[in-house]
């Protein structure tokens, strides 16, 4: 499953808003600093979907804050 995702980096708080099957938002607390922020968007969306950490693949945008993730 491929969904789309908007990070918003240095936030607060983690959340995750779900805006449809496939768009969400993530807010998390690491800064875009060395893949943090893509690595903590990995552990989020493992733990939403209740997969794997290897089972979550970031296929397009690691330097841009929209993504595209595959979850197996």
């Amino acid at each position: 499953m491929k969904i789309f995702v908007k990070v918003k980096p240095n936030s607060k708080e983690e959340s995750v808003k779900k805006f449809s099957d496939t768009n969400f938002e993530i807010c998390v607390k690491e800064p875009p600093v060395k893949g943090k922020a893509n690595a903590a968007i990995i552990k989020v969306l493992a733990k939403r979907f209740g997969v794997p950490l290897s089972s979550v693949n970031i296929i397009i945008g690691h330097t841009s804050r929209q993504k595209i993730v595959e979850i197996k």
